[in-house]
């Protein structure tokens, strides 16, 4: 892939996952996306075969992006492997800030693609996999070196967890207000065989 195709693939992309996150997929028509872009519709098909295939395209974009800021929060350095977990967590407040909103297509489009289209399904639950085996292997390298205590299965609290994270983001948007993030903190917390008086550090 050329640097120029990236770019425009990469900018349709962008374009369509802020439009997206505001109105659900159904909601949003091509020419929405391609007119926000400044995008012919002959170009856009050069790229994505059909909606269908850019809202796979854009759902792998997204865990890709989205792991990469977990690996820069769970390697941060001068920090132990607890601490960079409990920032990961402390991060799903940043990102639902508005309340009314959320910047995560998992939490905005789940239900919706997984009725929707059997490709946008298969790809947001490969996502998710790969996202909390991510946070399995945190949890792995926290008890191995001490910041956390033993845990039976790694695997099991990370998805735990994240199951747990993810339905309190959805109550967020709903509530307008972060109290079940909050609560999700505290289970978190004692979860993991934390302090109950441990806090997000900002």
């Amino acid at each position: 892939m050329t640097t120029e195709h990236h770019n425009v693939r990469q900018h349709i992309l962008d374009t369509g996952k802020t439009i997206i996150l505001s109105k659900g997929f159904a909601g949003v028509g091509l020419n929405e996306i391609l007119t926000a872009a400044g995008v012919p519709k002959g170009s856009f098909y050069h790229y994505f075969k059909s909606k269908e295939l850019f809202g796979v395209a854009l759902l792998e974009d997204h865990v890709e992006q989205y792991l990469a800021q977990i690996e820069r929060l769970l390697n941060q350095q001068g920090q132990n492997a607890a601490q960079s977990l409990l920032d990961y967590w402390a991060s799903w407040e940043d990102g639902s800030a508005g309340y009314s909103d959320c910047s995560c297509l998992v939490v905005k489009l789940g239900s919706e693609v997984a009725d929707m289209s059997e490709a946008m399904r298969t790809a947001l639950l490969d996502g998710t996999n790969r996202i909390v085996a991510r946070l399995a292997d945190g949890i792995v390298q926290a008890v191995a070196e001490g910041s956390l205590p033993p845990t039976a299965d790694a695997a099991h609290t990370a998805l735990a967890l994240y199951q747990m994270w993810l339905g309190a983001a959805m109550l967020t948007k709903l509530r307008r207000e972060p109290s079940a993030l909050r609560a999700a903190w505290r289970a978190t917390v004692a979860t993991l065989g934390l302090p109950p008086d441990t806090q997000p550090r900002h």
